[in-house]
């Protein structure tokens, strides 16, 4: 991943690197970390048996990660999906995640 990708897919990379004290460096590898850390599985199958509690757990961890690293798409997606969890929304979320997923292996691409 790299600066020019990210804003391309809509982040707001100065906010980011900002964050980050402006080392591009230490931003990209958080970026790769947060990337590599995929909480897909575990937040579908909470969402599958209804562990509202946990998969709120992971959403917002999530949440908090991109929302930090200014990922805006993934953080606006997850966004949603945590707000509908914290109020244990029992909804189908099937959408939701769908859109998620293909968002995120559009920034693992």
């Amino acid at each position: 991943m790299n600066i020019n990708k990210l804003k391309e897919l809509g982040c707001e990379v100065n906010e980011g690197l900002n964050r980050c004290l402006n080392n591009e460096d230490f931003y990209l590898k958080l970026v790769n970390r947060a990337l590599d850390d995929n909480k897909l599985p575990e937040l579908k199958n909470a969402i599958v048996i209804k562990d509202f509690d946990k998969a709120f757990e992971i959403a917002h961890a999530l949440k908090g990660v991109y929302g930090n690293l200014s990922l805006t798409p993934l953080y606006d997606i997850i966004y949603e999906i945590t707000e509908l969890l914290r109020a244990k929304k029992d909804v189908d979320y099937k959408d939701l995640i769908d859109k998620y997923e293909k968002c995120y292996f559009k920034f693992k691409d």
